[in-house]
């Protein structure tokens, strides 16, 4: 059981792992991309037009979501929210299981 137990924490921990590293991979793509979008927008117009902001805003809109996800910031459904309607939940099925 307690080998079990080690299994599934783990298991656990390299899923938030992965989680993390998908986020952080695309934020410097994201950084990577409009830094070159922002070079070829100067070097072709000096700025004069800022194209390159219509690119970041909308990837970056992208980005924050997936922080939101990632570090769950997420005020109404983030993970202690998600954990207590489990514990909830398992308190309600033992509870109706115990009147059977």
């Amino acid at each position: 059981m307690e080998n079990l137990d080690k299994e599934s924490k783990y298991m656990r921990a390299k899923e938030r792992v992965d989680v993390l590293k998908k986020f952080y991979a695309n934020l410097w793509s994201y950084i990577l991309v409009i830094s070159a979008l922002a070079l070829i927008n100067y070097l072709t117009n000096g700025f004069s037009y800022m194209w390159f902001l219509w690119a970041a805003f909308g990837w970056g809109i992208g980005v924050f979501f997936h922080a939101v996800g990632t570090f769950n910031l997420n005020p109404f459904f983030g993970k202690g929210w998600e954990e207590r309607k489990i514990k909830e939940f398992m308190k309600e099925d033992e509870e109706a299981k115990k009147w059977r």
